[in-house]
């Protein structure tokens, strides 16, 4: 079987879609499913088989993303669709009305990942509008792109629910993005703490993922400022990078925390990021507005306990309560929660534990089983 992926953000672009569409693309193959890609080029990537590049420039308040021409996408995604047996949608962009008209015109299927809840986003990127107008811009687009195509992928019960509240009537399957256990079942603690400097017992806190605005990482900055009272030792290391860097930096200097947070940067994800969870003696975060949160997995699958709210996809991670200890919504609680992990080691022992054991029912393996059933199965049912 042959599917033909569309979308407007991909590797070198360092987020959750492009995860999602990597460990995807990897083990579908294993399954028997050819996948094709449709992708920006960000500079010169190297060519990779199976991927096709469309050119674009930098959106603007936000570089590191591009926008790519319509009548490009249009015909590199027209081109590649020939001989597809269904269409996989990635992003609400250009990707997916280029992807919706290729699959219309070759008579196969089209499915879509709502991957990120825009209405939650957009004010952070659009300040100088009214949030309740984008908020309901969102939601009236995500409805009328939802119910244009033949099913709906989503990686959280939360998810489904807010798409029902949408409108949207296509049908909508629970299925999220699987982790590579092999990848994260190890790391060097000792390699990444002597690189960064880090004494070999001193407690670390880790975030990773884009340095956006809806992370709600200043909330962990506030969050180490109450947590240092009680243990002054306490580093916060931040991985990744985003729009919302400066901003953060500047938060860190106004709070007196220059000692006491460190950022990383982006790291490898084949060794320098298992590594780094492997450094830490917590994992936390604080977002609100997650769809799925597959760093929490990643954390885990390491054995790295997880301090983390428990908000729209996370809550399908976090609601058995394994590995990880979820606090009241307020930074104190937040705070009093790190502490009591990197202070007691016999709980951070048995949160690991939990955390490994419990990381096995997400392998990407499994995510990719029921990802090529879903494929066939819409497949039949349009006569594809």
């Amino acid at each position: 079987m042959r599917v033909l992926m569309v979308s407007d953000v991909f590797f070198p672009r360092v987020n959750g879609v492009s995860t999602s569409i990597e460990t995807f693309r990897r083990t579908l193959a294993e399954q028997g499913i050819e996948v094709r890609l449709v992708a920006p080029r960000y500079g010169a990537e190297a060519e990779q088989p199976g991927v096709a590049r469309v050119p674009g420039r930098p959106v603007p308040r936000d570089p590191e993303d591009r926008l790519v021409g319509w009548r490009a996408m249009a015909r590199t995604v027209r081109a590649h669709a020939a001989g597809c047996d269904l269409v996989h949608i990635q992003t609400p962009f250009a990707a997916h009305y280029a992807g919706l008209r290729a699959a219309r015109s070759e008579g196969v299927p089209v499915l879509a990942t709502y991957h990120t809840l825009f209405e939650e986003y957009l004010h952070h990127y659009a300040p100088f509008l009214p949030a309740r107008g984008l908020r309901a811009l969102a939601r009236h687009l995500s409805r009328r792109q939802c119910n244009a195509l033949d099913g709906v992928v989503v990686p959280s019960l939360a998810m489904r629910a807010r798409l029902a509240d949408y409108g949207v009537r296509a049908p909508i399957h629970i299925l999220p993005t699987g982790i590579p256990l092999a990848r994260f079942s190890g790391g060097d603690r000792a390699r990444f703490r002597a690189a960064q400097g880090i004494a070999p017992g001193r407690p670390v806190a880790l975030f990773v993922g884009r340095l956006a605005h809806e992370k709600n990482i200043g909330f962990l900055l506030q969050m180490t400022v109450e947590a240092l009272a009680r243990r002054p030792d306490l580093l916060l290391l931040i991985a990744g990078e985003g729009p919302a860097l400066p901003a953060l930096r500047e938060q860190v200097a106004h709070l007196g925390l220059g000692e006491s947070v460190r950022f990383v940067g982006y790291l490898d994800r084949h060794q320098d990021l298992p590594d780094c969870y492997a450094a830490a003696d917590v994992f936390v975060f604080a977002s609100r507005t997650e769809t799925q949160g597959l760093v929490l997995l990643e954390a885990m699958a390491v054995g790295l306990p997880v301090v983390a709210f428990a908000h729209m996809g996370t809550i399908d991670i976090l609601a058995p309560r394994r590995g990880c200890r979820v606090p009241a919504g307020d930074s104190t609680a937040f705070a009093e929660s790190v502490v009591e992990v990197v202070s007691d080691a016999a709980l951070r022992a048995r949160l690991s534990r939990e955390a490994r054991d419990y990381a096995l029912s997400w392998s990407d393996e499994a995510m990719a089983q029921r990802m090529a059933a879903l494929y066939r199965a819409s497949a039949r049912r349009s006569g594809a």
